[in-house]
Protein backbone atom coordinates (compact mmCIF):
# COMPACT_ATOMS: atom_id res chain seq x y z
CA UNK A 1 0.00 0.00 0.00
CA UNK A 2 2.85 2.42 0.82
CA UNK A 3 4.18 2.02 -2.74
CA UNK A 4 0.90 3.29 -4.19
CA UNK A 5 0.68 6.23 -1.80
CA UNK A 6 4.22 7.21 -2.79
CA UNK A 7 3.32 6.74 -6.45
CA UNK A 8 0.28 8.97 -6.10
CA UNK A 9 2.31 11.66 -4.35
CA UNK A 10 5.07 11.59 -6.94
CA UNK A 11 2.67 11.60 -9.86
CA UNK A 12 0.78 14.40 -8.13
CA UNK A 13 3.69 16.57 -9.18
CA UNK A 14 2.22 16.31 -12.67
CA UNK A 15 -0.14 19.12 -11.78
CA UNK A 16 2.75 21.25 -10.60
CA UNK A 17 4.95 20.50 -13.61
CA UNK A 18 7.57 23.19 -14.00
CA UNK A 19 10.87 23.97 -15.62
CA UNK A 20 13.40 25.57 -13.34
CA UNK A 21 16.59 27.18 -14.55
CA UNK A 22 19.37 25.72 -12.47
CA UNK A 23 22.43 27.69 -11.43
CA UNK A 24 25.17 25.97 -13.42
CA UNK A 25 26.22 23.51 -10.73
CA UNK A 26 28.38 20.54 -11.66
CA UNK A 27 26.27 17.45 -12.27
CA UNK A 28 27.16 14.75 -9.74
CA UNK A 29 28.91 11.83 -11.43
CA UNK A 30 27.43 8.37 -11.06
CA UNK A 31 27.71 4.91 -12.51
CA UNK A 32 24.66 2.67 -12.92
CA UNK A 33 23.96 -0.67 -14.58
CA UNK A 34 22.27 -0.38 -17.94
CA UNK A 35 19.54 -2.40 -19.52
CA UNK A 36 22.15 -3.61 -22.02
CA UNK A 37 24.12 -5.20 -19.17
CA UNK A 38 27.06 -2.81 -18.94
CA UNK A 39 27.78 0.01 -16.50
CA UNK A 40 27.34 3.59 -17.70
CA UNK A 41 28.78 6.64 -15.97
CA UNK A 42 27.85 10.27 -16.49
CA UNK A 43 31.55 11.00 -16.97
CA UNK A 44 31.47 8.93 -20.19
CA UNK A 45 28.93 11.37 -21.64
CA UNK A 46 30.90 14.57 -21.01
CA UNK A 47 31.05 16.68 -24.16
CA UNK A 48 27.44 15.88 -25.04
CA UNK A 49 24.22 17.59 -24.08
CA UNK A 50 22.62 15.08 -21.69
CA UNK A 51 19.00 14.74 -20.70
CA UNK A 52 18.50 12.51 -17.66
CA UNK A 53 14.90 11.39 -17.37
CA UNK A 54 14.00 9.73 -14.06
CA UNK A 55 10.94 7.50 -14.50
CA UNK A 56 8.99 4.50 -13.23
CA UNK A 57 6.67 2.05 -14.95
CA UNK A 58 3.87 2.77 -12.46
CA UNK A 59 3.90 6.50 -13.29
CA UNK A 60 1.20 7.48 -15.80
CA UNK A 61 2.87 10.73 -16.93
CA UNK A 62 6.13 8.81 -17.44
CA UNK A 63 4.32 6.41 -19.74
CA UNK A 64 2.80 9.30 -21.69
CA UNK A 65 6.07 11.11 -22.29
CA UNK A 66 8.27 8.07 -23.12
CA UNK A 67 7.37 7.88 -26.85
CA UNK A 68 8.00 11.64 -27.13
CA UNK A 69 11.41 11.24 -25.51
CA UNK A 70 12.23 8.50 -28.01
CA UNK A 71 11.43 10.91 -30.87
CA UNK A 72 13.73 13.57 -29.37
CA UNK A 73 16.52 11.07 -28.94
CA UNK A 74 16.27 9.91 -32.55
CA UNK A 75 16.08 13.46 -33.90
CA UNK A 76 18.98 15.02 -31.97
CA UNK A 77 21.41 12.20 -31.08
CA UNK A 78 23.52 12.77 -34.21
CA UNK A 79 24.04 16.39 -33.11
CA UNK A 80 25.73 15.62 -29.78
CA UNK A 81 22.63 15.01 -27.65
CA UNK A 82 22.00 11.93 -25.57
CA UNK A 83 18.96 11.01 -23.57
CA UNK A 84 19.38 8.62 -20.66
CA UNK A 85 16.38 7.06 -18.96
CA UNK A 86 16.94 6.36 -15.27
CA UNK A 87 14.43 3.88 -13.93
CA UNK A 88 13.93 4.27 -10.17
CA UNK A 89 12.20 1.00 -9.34
CA UNK A 90 13.74 -1.54 -6.98
CA UNK A 91 12.30 -4.34 -9.14
CA UNK A 92 13.63 -3.85 -12.67
CA UNK A 93 11.36 -6.60 -14.00
CA UNK A 94 8.45 -4.13 -13.97
CA UNK A 95 10.41 -1.69 -16.12
CA UNK A 96 11.55 -4.46 -18.46
CA UNK A 97 7.96 -5.64 -18.98
CA UNK A 98 6.80 -2.10 -19.75
CA UNK A 99 9.70 -1.44 -22.15
CA UNK A 100 8.81 -4.58 -24.12
CA UNK A 101 5.56 -2.87 -25.09
CA UNK A 102 7.12 0.58 -25.50
CA UNK A 103 10.63 0.01 -26.83
CA UNK A 104 13.18 2.83 -26.77
CA UNK A 105 16.59 3.13 -28.40
CA UNK A 106 18.16 5.41 -25.78
CA UNK A 107 20.05 3.88 -22.85
CA UNK A 108 18.01 2.93 -19.80
CA UNK A 109 19.85 2.72 -16.48
CA UNK A 110 18.61 1.17 -13.24
CA UNK A 111 18.76 3.16 -9.99
CA UNK A 112 17.43 0.30 -7.84
CA UNK A 113 18.39 1.83 -4.50
CA UNK A 114 17.63 5.48 -5.46
CA UNK A 115 21.18 6.67 -4.78
CA UNK A 116 21.32 8.69 -8.02
CA UNK A 117 17.77 9.96 -7.55
CA UNK A 118 18.87 11.33 -4.18
CA UNK A 119 21.99 12.93 -5.72
CA UNK A 120 19.73 14.82 -8.12
CA UNK A 121 17.04 15.59 -5.52
CA UNK A 122 14.36 13.74 -7.48
CA UNK A 123 11.08 14.10 -5.62
CA UNK A 124 8.60 13.96 -8.51
CA UNK A 125 7.96 11.47 -11.30
CA UNK A 126 9.03 12.02 -13.93
CA UNK A 127 11.92 14.41 -13.33
CA UNK A 128 14.18 15.57 -16.12
CA UNK A 129 17.63 17.12 -15.76
CA UNK A 130 19.44 18.88 -18.60
CA UNK A 131 23.24 18.84 -18.45
CA UNK A 132 25.42 20.93 -20.76
CA UNK A 133 28.52 19.76 -22.64
CA UNK A 134 30.77 20.89 -19.77
CA UNK A 135 28.92 18.70 -17.27
CA UNK A 136 26.87 21.41 -15.56
CA UNK A 137 23.21 21.07 -14.58
CA UNK A 138 21.35 23.73 -16.51
CA UNK A 139 17.66 22.93 -16.14
CA UNK A 140 15.44 20.76 -13.98
CA UNK A 141 11.90 19.83 -14.95
CA UNK A 142 9.64 18.17 -12.38
CA UNK A 143 6.54 16.33 -13.51
CA UNK A 144 5.08 16.15 -17.00
CA UNK A 145 1.97 17.45 -18.67
CA UNK A 146 1.18 17.37 -22.39
CA UNK A 147 2.98 20.22 -24.11
CA UNK A 148 6.05 20.16 -21.83
CA UNK A 149 7.96 18.47 -24.65
CA UNK A 150 8.03 21.85 -26.43
CA UNK A 151 10.05 23.28 -23.56
CA UNK A 152 12.31 20.21 -23.61
CA UNK A 153 13.00 20.83 -27.30
CA UNK A 154 13.77 24.51 -26.63
CA UNK A 155 16.32 23.50 -23.99
CA UNK A 156 17.90 20.84 -26.18
CA UNK A 157 18.29 23.25 -29.11
CA UNK A 158 19.69 26.03 -26.90
CA UNK A 159 22.24 23.73 -25.25
CA UNK A 160 23.30 22.22 -28.57
CA UNK A 161 24.05 25.73 -29.91
CA UNK A 162 26.47 26.49 -27.06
Amino acid sequence: MGKWIRAAALCGALVASSLVSASSSVAPNFTLPSRAGDNVSLEQLKGKVVMLNFWASWCGPCRTEMPLLEQMHKRYSALGFTLVGVNVEANTADAERWLQDTPVSFPVLFDRDSKVSKLYDVNAMPSTVFIDRKGNIRYLHKGYKPGDEGEYLNQIRALLKE
